[in-house]
């Protein structure tokens, strides 16, 4: 991970890559908004399905290419990131070091593992990524921490509208997480993202890539001016525009997180769907 992140660090001093091209921070028209709403309820619908359709035994690669064959058969032409899946304490990192150990594992699901299925298909050029948390068979720490995340998620919309900057955003997140006794696991995805923009981009195919995400995928971002398109401690642009926020939490032996599409315009910030997708 650290020859990545090395790599990422040179590229973000690009000057190109530092400041936001022009539109990126542009908010949906009632059409766009439509189709971004589409691709998400597309992409719950099949996490879910597959989520209650488990079996114990099942790894997560298996479940993984699963969800992006059938995220493919209901119309989805291409991924920002193709699925992400982990069981147990994997989810929350438990033994990842390296970049490789991020990805869908040979690991096999018991009773008792709450886990998480992460997917990020386009729809008709349409982006989302969407996080879903569950639990296979009984776990009593599972409805706490679902529960602290769905207050946590009602009280997101207004730090974006009284936080002076993104930065600060995350850094009441962190707070609030800390302060309810558990770990932000999110500080550790790559360069601690709290969350990243989303945008309609037509026909992005995933190519290679590292992390499950493609080249074209990367571009998106980096192209666009990667600081501004990552929402982490240091973010400190507009927020005006669709975000991908994806707070996630780790208690003992597990994490759980919840991932959706946040709307920011002038009338301020609001989810795209009312409720918290469970």
């Amino acid at each position: 991970m650290s020859r990545i992140f090395s790599v990422a660090s040179k590229i973000t001093k690009l000057p190109f890559v530092k400041t936001l091209s022009p539109g990126a921070n542009k908010a949906p028209s009632k059409k766009e908004l439509k189709g971004f709403l589409e691709a998400q309820r597309l992409a719950q619908r099949i996490t879910k399905e597959v989520g209650e359709a488990l079996e114990g035994g099942v790894t997560e690669k298996h479940v993984a290419a699963q969800l992006n064959a059938t995220l493919k058969k209901e119309g989805v032409e291409s991924f920002f990131h193709k699925a992400f899946v982990w069981w147990g304490d994997r989810s929350r990192f438990t033994g990842v070091k390296h970049t490789p150990d991020f990805l869908p594992s040979n690991r096999k699901l018991k009773n008792g593992d709450i886990y998480i299925l992460d997917v990020a298909p386009i729809l008709k050029g349409y982006q989302c990524d969407i996080g879903y948390s569950n639990v296979f068979g009984q776990n009593a720490r599972y409805e706490p921490a679902m529960t602290y995340l769905e207050d946590l998620r009602g009280r997101i919309p207004e730090m974006f509208v009284t936080c002076r900057s993104g930065g600060e955003v995350w850094r009441a997140v962190d707070s609030d997480i800390k302060k309810a006794g558990y770990d932000n696991i999110h500080n550790l995805y790559p360069f601690s993202v709290l969350g990243h923009r989303i945008h309609f981009q037509k026909n992005e195919q995933p190519g290679v890539g590292f992390l499950n995400f493609g080249w074209q995928s990367y571009w998106s971002l980096i192209s666009r001016g990667l600081f501004g398109q990552l929402l982490n401690q240091n973010f400190a642009g507009d927020l005006t525009g669709l975000w991908a926020i994806e707070p996630h939490i780790g208690g003992n032996g597990f994490g759980v997180k919840f991932e959706e599409i946040l709307l920011v315009d002038e009338n301020g910030a609001r989810w795209i769907e009312k409720d918290l997708f469970r």
